[in-house]
């Protein structure tokens, strides 16, 4: 019977997790196929290997979130690590992984693990790797890494115990966030939730430390549960997933709501609309990844002191911050999609952020994605703003007005990899009239034409096809809305959705 218990012991025992360029992810059970001990020791063997390659030992950290599994997840990484010789070091209780991030480079440890699915379904679990620069995996590193798991002994064969110790660096990030605030003004009132994550008490304490001392939790969702029994999904970016925090943000008066992911890497920002800041009726809305990304790129080269700073985004994300780095003397990088690409993007990376909720506002303490971080930026943006009477929206405005209307929209199709790699062939081998085609990568076509952008890739996670559009339009954005809907349409019925 489809989708009976033989259908599902085949699915656990279709074949080993694979080892992407995120680590591992995947459902919390039994057999090759799920998250578990065994899977954990063996992949964990492998990270060993594959780091004593050259016969040099040292620190590496592991830290993990409050999902189900994580904590036996993590005692297994660190004594298969100990077991192979290292110094395993593991963060005390279930911590955000810009945590972990910032802890590699800290205790100039040669790598870090976070046990975390981030915003995954609540029965998943996964298992995140970081590298001696405090980045995430990347090519062909997270390939070698497999081979050597597939090269490994059996679970129960992989050597553990050794030197395992606890160390605390929380202390010590909380006092780096405290000192990314540029101005002066701190009186703002805060709604934020931690969306039943790891991050409320963290960044609760980076925003008191930082002088925001007027932050409201939504209370439902404030303590780590990994059922997330209020939301259908745990990601700022879902509908749905911020009506709590939208309603304390009414209900108290905030002046910015802020959601974290649930291990804190990602941060949504809500703002109140016309009607609400003007004292009439109540509204907030949720800003997009690139509208807070702009914000927060802007304000850091507006009030920085840098040495040839460079800025970076992705190919799927606004081409805004091109305009704005222009304007303030500053590089600009377009990469791939992913932070394993953002933070390479050249030297002397000041910030860094991709249109799903990423923000890198301060590589030199965490060279990865930070909501916490970037949570404290914008409380810093919007206080300095409203001591001048005005808001985030007012400053969107502003920078619309500077670098023209740039508005983004995401189409996804639900496709077998058969069909859809036809449907990128052909787009590729025949693109729409008036269209640059350009490869940045090979299963990725960017296609341009006289202000309008349009991305196609196949999703690396599940059977969708992905569309990222863009429409730039000066001085009108009643305009760049009709050609947003307008290209929408055309790009549904390319793709045969």
């Amino acid at each position: 019977m489809a989708g009976g218990p033989d259908d599902e012991l085949a699915d656990r025992m279709s074949g080993m997790l694979r080892f992407g360029t995120a680590g591992l992810r995947g459902p919390v059970r039994a057999g090759p196929a799920g998250m578990n001990v065994a899977v954990v020791r063996r992949a964990t063997a492998g990270l060993a290997a594959w780091l004593a390659r050259d016969g040099v030992r040292g620190t590496v950290v592991v830290g993990r979130d409050a999902r189900h599994g994580s904590e036996a997840f993590a005692a297994a990484a660190a004594e298969v690590l100990a077991g192979a010789g290292f110094a395993a070091r593991t963060l005390p209780g279930p911590l955000p992984t810009p945590v972990l991030a910032f802890a590699v480079r800290e205790l100039g440890a040669v790598a870090g693990v976070q046990i975390t699915a981030s915003h995954n379904p609540p029965a998943d679990n996964g298992y995140k790797v970081y590298l001696a620069d405090g980045a995430q995996l990347a090519p062909p590193s997270d390939a070698e890494i497999e081979a050597a798991i597939t090269a490994a002994p059996a679970a129960v064969s992989v050597p553990t115990g050794g030197d395992v110790s606890e160390v605390d660096v929380t202390g010590s990030y909380l006092d780096r966030v405290a000192r990314l605030p540029r101005g002066t003004a701190r009186t703002l009132r805060v709604a934020l939730t931690p969306m039943h994550g790891v991050g409320g008490a963290v960044a609760v304490h980076a925003l008191h430390r930082a002088g925001f001392t007027d932050v409201h939790v939504v209370a439902s969702q404030a303590a780590p549960d990994p059922d997330f029994p209020t939301v259908v999904f745990p990601n700022p970016e879902e509908p749905g997933a911020t009506d709590a925090l939208l309603a304390l943000a009414a209900e108290v008066g905030a002046d910015l709501a802020i959601a974290l992911d649930p291990d804190a890497d990602r941060c949504a920002l809500g703002v109140p609309t016309a009607e609400s800041a003007s004292g009439g009726r109540a509204g907030w809305r949720m800003l997009t990844g690139d509208e807070t990304g702009v914000l927060l790129g802007d304000h850091l080269l507006r009030t920085g002191s840098y040495d040839d700073p460079l800025v970076a985004t992705t190919v799927v994300s606004s081409s805004m911050l091109r305009s704005v780095a222009q304007a303030h003397g500053a590089r600009f990088a377009e990469t791939l999609t992913g932070f394993k690409w953002i933070v390479r993007g050249g030297p002397g990376l000041v910030y860094g952020y991709e249109e799903a909720l990423g923000y890198c506002v301060d590589p030199g303490a965490v060279n990865d994605k930070d909501g916490i971080a970037a949570a404290t930026v914008a409380c810093d943006l919007a206080a300095t703003l409203k001591a001048d009477g005005k808001g985030l929206p007012d400053r969107l405005d502003a920078l619309s007005a500077e670098h023209g209307v740039h508005l983004t929209r995401g189409i996804s199709v639900r496709m077998e990899p058969g069909p859809r790699d036809a449907a990128v062939a052909r787009l590729r081998d025949a693109p729409p009239q008036g269209w640059a085609v350009t490869r940045p990568a090979p299963d990725v076509l960017v296609l341009r034409r006289e202000g309008e952008r349009l991305v196609i890739r196949p999703s690396g996670t599940e059977p969708k096809l992905k569309a990222y559009l863009e429409v730039v339009e000066h001085g009108d954005r009643a305009r760049a809305q009709e050609r947003l809907d307008a290209l929408a349409a055309t790009v549904t019925e390319l793709l045969g959705a």
